[in-house]
């Protein structure tokens, strides 16, 4: 995606932070990614896949529609 952000936001990082003690390197070792990719996904720099959103709301304890929103205000009906 070059560092364009998505249309995808997310609240990982409030989430994180406020409900855990979870480190971006220790939520990526028990998601299966890398810190990289959960920077990126914070940022909003980066849309992940629908497994991984799944594994991050399993490992925060938090739904996907929680975690992830998506501005659809742009489609065509």
């Amino acid at each position: 995606m070059g560092g364009k952000k998505t249309k995808i936001t997310n609240h990982i990082k409030r989430i994180r932070l406020a409900r855990t003690d979870l480190t971006q390197v220790e939520l990526a070792r028990r998601v299966g990614a890398t810190r990289q990719t959960i920077i990126s996904i914070e940022a909003e720099k980066y849309a992940p896949s629908l497994e991984l959103a799944f594994r991050i709301g399993y490992v925060l304890g938090e739904p996907i529609e929680e975690l992830f929103t998506f501005d659809a205000s742009d489609m065509e009906e």
